[in-house]
C-alpha cells in the first residue's frame, strides 16, 4: 500500500507527471511568498533610509553654519591684520624717500580697512547670534524636507531631526566688543610724516653742502669735460707733487668725507714748507720766499689744529681762515709773533725778512720783532718787508683757480654751511626718532586688540543630530498578490538615526575657506572672480588663516622689504621702525586655526542622546515619541512640539544674510542662507 503511494511519484527511476506538478506548485508558492517577504522587509528598510536621509540633511545645516561662522571669524581676523599690515608698511614708507608719496595713502587705506573690519565684526556678531537661535528650527525643517522627499508608491514619510543640544554655548563677546580705535594711529602718522618731511629736506641741504665741499676738494679730475680740472686734489698734485695716499681722489661725495680734505691740506703745507726755496738770488726773491715760508708754517700749524667732530648729537669743527690779504694777516699770529730780525740804520730801526738782507748786515742788529710793531712805519729799502709781504703770499693763490688756497677757501665756506645743515639735520633726526618711537608704540598698542580671545563657535547641534521618521500603513501591490499567497499588510513603521560632525583632513583644496569660495563662485559667478584683485594683502591672510600667525609674519616682512632700502638718517629710522612693526605682529602669538571641514557621519543614536547637554530623554522614551509622530505634518515647529522639543522660526524671508564680507576695493560678498530652500516648500507655521 505504501509502495503504491510512492509509485505515484516514482516510475522506473524517473519522476511522474504528478510529482512534477507538485514541485512546480511548491516552487511557485515559495517564490511568491519570498517576494512578498522581500517587499515587506524592503519597505521597512525604506523608513530607516528616510531617517538616515533626514539626519544627514539636518547635520548638514549645522555643518554649513560652522563653515559660515569660521569664514566670518577668518574674515574679521584677517581683515584686521590686513589693515595693520598696510598701516605698518605705510608708516615705514613715510621714512623712505621715493615711497613717501604713497605712504599717506597706505596708512589711510589701512585705517579704512580697520574701520570696515569694526563694522563687519558688529554686524557679523548679530547675524551669528540670530542664526544660532534659528538653527534648531532650520535643522528640523531641512530634515523634514529630506524625509518627505522619500515619498514613493503612495507611501508617506514624515520625520524631522533634533539638534543636540538645543541651546548654544557660542561666545561672540570677542566680536561685539572688538572695535579697534584708529584715532591715535591717524594723529601719529601725520606727526611722523611732518617730521620725516622736514628731516628729508634737511638731509638734502646737508648733502648739497657736502657735495660743494667735495667739489672743492676733489670733485674734478683731469678728465673733466668742462675744461677746468682745478681743485685741492689737482693743485696738490701739480704744485706739491703729492701722489697716492697723501693725495687720494674720490669719485663721489657719498663716499668722500670732509676729513679727507683736512688730511690733504696738512700733507700739502708740510710738503710746501719742506720744499720752499727762493725762486732767484735777488733780495726781493729771498724776501718773498721768507714770507711764503712763514705763511706755510702758519698754515701747517692751523690745519693741524683743524677738526670736524660728530658725537652723534652735534657736529663741532674748526677750519682755519688762511689770510688772503694784509687785513686778514693782521687778524693772525703772523701779524703779532715777534719772528723777524731788526737793525738800526742811520738812527732808524727797520724790519727785515731775515739776517741775509744787505741793510741788516750794514746796520746794528736789533732784536726780533713782529710785523705789527712796524706796521705803518718806513720799510727797508732793500727787502721792503712788512705786513704787505705776508699778505701778498696767498692773495693771488686765493683769488684765482690756480691757487690751492682758492679751493681751500671754497671748501671752508661749504663746510660752514655743512656744519649748520648737519646740526639741524641731527636735531630733526632726534625728533623723527621720537615720532617713530611714538608711532611704533601706538601701532603696538592698537594691534594688540587682535590678540584677544576669538569667538567660540559652539552652536546647537554641536554634539550631533537625532532624526525620527515614520511611514503610514500599506499593503503589497497587486502584482505581488496571487492565489499562491495572500496580500501583505504593513502597519506604520518608525526609525531613529543619528549623525555627528566629523572633521575631515584639511588640504589646500579641501578646507573651510576653499570650500566656501568654490561654492561662492558657483553661486555668484563673477563675484568670486573679483577676488583676484582683492587677494593681495587681505586675501593672502584670509587663505592663510590656518596658520594665521605665520602668514601675517611672512606678509608683513615681505611688504616692508618690498619698500626697498634707504641710506642716511631716514634709512636707519625706517629700518628700526620696520623691525618694530614686524615684532609687534610676531608678538600677537595667534594660534593656528582649525580649517577642517565638518562632515556628517552616521553614528549610534545612543551616543548623541546621552551626550553632554542633551535635552532628549532616554532611548525608550524617544521610541515612544517616535510612535506619536502624526503622518503628513508639514510644519517643522508643530512636529517638534509633538516630540516635546521646542523650536522657533526666528528668521523670515526667502534669504537671510548672515553677514557681508566687505572688500577693501569696494563692494562686499554676502554670506547668505537660502531659507526658502529649507522651509519655503514646507508651508506651516512661522
Amino acid at each position: 500500500m505504501g509502495r503504491s503511494g510512492i509509485d505515484l511519484f516514482i516510475e522506473d527511476g524517473a519522476y511522474t507527471t504528478l510529482s512534477s506538478a507538485v514541485v512546480i506548485l511548491v516552487v511557485l508558492t515559495l517564490l511568491f511568498s519570498s517576494t512578498a517577504a522581500i517587499w515587506s522587509m524592503s519597505r521597512a528598510g525604506d523608513t530607516q533610509v528616510a531617517a538616515d536621509s533626514g539626519v544627514l540633511a539636518g547635520a548638514n545645516v549645522v555643518s554649513s553654519y560652522h563653515t559660515a561662522a569660521t569664514v566670518v571669524d577668518a574674515s574679521i581676523l584677517s581683515l584686521g591684520l590686513a589693515g595693520f599690515a598696510t598701516i605698518g608698511t605705510g608708516l615705514v614708507a613715510v621714512l623712505i624717500p621715493g615711497a613717501e608719496l604713497a605712504a599717506g595713502d597706505m596708512v589711510d587705506t589701512g585705517i579704512e580697512i580697520i574701520k570696515t573690519r569694526n563694522k563687519f565684526a558688529k554686524s557679523a556678531s548679530k547675524g551669528l547670534q540670530k542664526i544660532e537661535t534659528a538653527l534648531p528650527y532650520l535643522v528640523a525643517a531641512r530634515a523634514m524636507q529630506a524625509v518627505s522627499a522619500q515619498d514613493a508608491n503612495s507611501v508617506t514619510y514624515t520625520g524631522t531631526a533634533l539638534a543636540v543640544p538645543r541651546t548654544s554655548e557660542s561666545d561672540f563677546v570677542a566680536l561685539e566688543g572688538s572695535e579697534i580705535s584708529t584715532d591715535a594711529i591717524e594723529d601719529t602718522s601725520k606727526d611722523l610724516e611732518r617730521a620725516a618731511e622736514e628731516l628729508q629736506e634737511a638731509s638734502e641741504d646737508t648733502a648739497k653742502a657736502k657735495e660743494r665741499a667735495w667739489l672743492a676738494d676733489c670733485g674734478r679730475s683731469d678728465r673733466d669735460s668742462v675744461g677746468s680740472c682745478s681743485c685741492m686734489w689737482e693743485r696738490a698734485k701739480r704744485l706739491a707733487g703729492l701722489l697716492g695716499d697723501q693725495n687720494p681722489h674720490y669719485a663721489s661725495s657719498i663716499t668722500w668725507e670732509p676729513q679727507v680734505a683736512l688730511d690733504r691740506a696738512r700733507a700739502y703745507y708740510r710738503s710746501r714748507l719742506a720744499n720752499e726755496a727762493p725762486l732767484g738770488s735777488s733780495v726781493e726773491m729771498k724776501a718773498e720766499s721768507a714770507a711764503r715760508k712763514a705763511f706755510y708754517t702758519y698754515a701747517s700749524v692751523e690745519v693741524n689744529r683743524a677738526h670736524i667732530t660728530e658725537d652723534g648729537n652735534r657736529v663741532s669743527s674748526y677750519i682755519p681762515l688762511l689770510p688772503r690779504n694784509s687785513d686778514e694777516v693782521r687778524a693772525t699770529e703772523l701779524y703779532t709773533d715777534a719772528a723777524w730780525p731788526t737793525s738800526i740804520n742811520g738812527g732808524k730801526t727797520y724790519l727785515h725778512y731775515g739776517t741775509g738782507c744787505p741793510n741788516y748786515k750794514k746796520g746794528t742788529p736789533g732784536g726780533l720783532a713782529s710785523v705789527s710793531a712796524y706796521d705803518g712805519r718806513e720799510k727797508c729799502n732793500k727787502c721792503h718787508f712788512g705786513v704787505s709781504s705776508l699778505g701778498a703770499v696767498a692773495a693771488p693763490s686765493t683769488s684765482i683757480e690756480n691757487g690751492f688756497e682758492y679751493h681751500f677757501d671754497k671748501f671752508k665756506d661749504a663746510m660752514e654751511d655743512y656744519i649748520e645743515c648737519r646740526n639741524k639735520e641731527l636735531e630733526l633726526e632726534r625728533r623723527t626718532e621720537d615720532e617713530a618711537d611714538r608711532a611704533g608704540n601706538v601701532f603696538d598698542q592698537a594691534i594688540k586688540a587682535l590678540s584677544g580671545e576669538r569667538p567660540r563657535i559652539a552652536p546647537p547641534g554641536r554634539n550631533g543630530v537625532v532624526a525620527l521618521a515614520v511611514s503610514g500603513d500599506m499593503t503589497s501591490p497587486d502584482q505581488l498578490n496571487s492565489s499562491f499567497n495572500t496580500a501583505v499588510g504593513l502597519g506604520s513603521r518608525g526609525a531613529i538615526s543619528a549623525a555627528v560632525l566629523a572633521p575631515d583632513d584639511a588640504t589646500a583644496q579641501n578646507n573651510v575657506l576653499s570650500r566656501f569660495f568654490s561654492t561662492l563662485e558657483e553661486r555668484s559667478g563673477g563675484v568670486a572672480g573679483a577676488l583676484d584683485g582683492v587677494m593681495d594683502v587681505w586675501g593672502r591672510l584670509l587663505v592663510g588663516y590656518g596658520d594665521i600667525q605665520g602668514s601675517a609674519d611672512e606678509l608683513v616682512d615681505e611688504m616692508i622689504d618690498g619698500l626697498g632700502g634707504s641710506s642716511g638718517a631716514l634709512g636707519s629710522i625706517a629700518s628700526w621702525l620696520g623691525d618694530t612693526v614686524s615684532a609687534s605682529v610676531a608678538a600677537l602669538g595667534l594660534e593656528p586655526c582649525d580649517l577642517r571641514l565638518r562632515k556628517p557621519v552616521l553614528t549610534d543614536s545612543a551616543n548623541v542622546i546621552k551626550s553632554p547637554g542633551s535635552d532628549i530623554t532616554g532611548l525608550s522614551k524617544v521610541q515612544d515619541k517616535l510612535r506619536s509622530i502624526p503622518l503628513g505634518v508639514t510644519d517643522p515647529k508643530a512636529l517638534c512640539e509633538a516630540l516635546d522639543y521646542q523650536v522657533e522660526r526666528t528668521i523670515s524671508g526667502a534669504v537671510f544674510t548672515l553677514a557681508e564680507i566687505p572688500l577693501p576695493s569696494g563692494g562686499s560678498i554676502p554670506l547668505t542662507i537660502d531659507v526658502a530652500t529649507l522651509v519655503g516648500a514646507l508651508g506651516g507655521g512661522s
